[in-house]
């Protein structure tokens, strides 16, 4: 029996969609390190086809996104393609972090849907989207790197960024007085929730005085200490879920 044999339909090549070259093969690699060639290879009349399958990577990766890897995708001819490329990568990503991080997800989403809208409206060509794609995709990258640089953990920094740190009113207690608070605020949560706690008011109740408490400890502005306890909640039922799968 003939062995079968996969091929390559490059675009471009002036044959018309299905008719297959039998003399060229495509070898798929599933190593990450290859994804930026397989990509190229894996376009079809301009049409999508599962590119994180053919990659063998079972969901996409934020962490591949290095420098080299957003040049080749700047440099791909079908532009279509690299937008399309770009929303899933970042889609999956901020699905991952919403997981972990509500507040960065909830930013994430609203910057990708701002940058989306834009191009869906013709404000801005498709040279452009590629751009600001990629710029939040290195933003995206660099946010997971923030917790070396506050000398906080993952945790930490989930409840850091529930506290409305860009805001003007916060910013005056200082940074390391907002580190502490995030680290209690950890603590706290940790030695309080337990399996289904979202549910069981009696205990949401008391976990809601003691974040309140910890916030007017630390001198954190009375008229935003509401907001920020429902963040905290928020992040708390978040991460009270991977906690228990630890």
């Amino acid at each position: 029996m003939e062995a079968h044999r996969r091929v390559e339909i490059k675009p471009g090549d002036g044959r018309k969609p299905g008719k297959k070259r039998e003399s060229q093969k495509c070898v798929w690699c599933p190593q990450i390190s290859r994804f930026p060639q397989i990509i190229s290879k894996a376009v079809v009349s301009d049409e999508i086809v599962d590119i994180f399958a053919a990659a063998g990577l079972k969901k996409p990766d934020i962490s591949i996104l290095s420098d080299e890897f957003l040049a080749e995708v700047r440099g791909l001819p079908q532009h279509n393609l690299a937008v399309e490329l770009l929303q899933k990568l970042l889609r999956g990503e901020i699905h991952t972090r919403r997981r972990h991080n509500v507040v960065q997800a909830r930013s994430f989403v609203e910057l990708l849907e701002a940058t989306i809208r834009k191009y869906q409206n013709r404000a801005i060509e498709t040279a452009q989207v590629i751009e600001e794609l990629i710029q939040l995709a290195k933003e995206m990258r660099d946010a997971g790197q923030r917790g070396q640089e506050l000398g906080l953990s993952e945790d930490e920094v989930a409840f850091y960024d529930a506290l409305e740190t860009n805001d003007s009113a916060v910013k005056v207690l200082g940074d390391e007085t907002l580190k502490t608070i995030a680290r209690e605020l950890v603590a706290t949560v940790r030695r309080n929730v337990t399996i289904n706690w979202a549910i069981c008011e009696n205990v949401r109740a008391q976990l809601r005085v003691y974040v309140k408490r910890i916030l007017r400890k630390h001198g954190y502005p009375p008229d935003k200490q509401e907001k920020a306890t429902q963040t905290v909640l928020e992040q708390a039922e978040v991460l009270s879920e991977a906690w228990a799968l630890a």
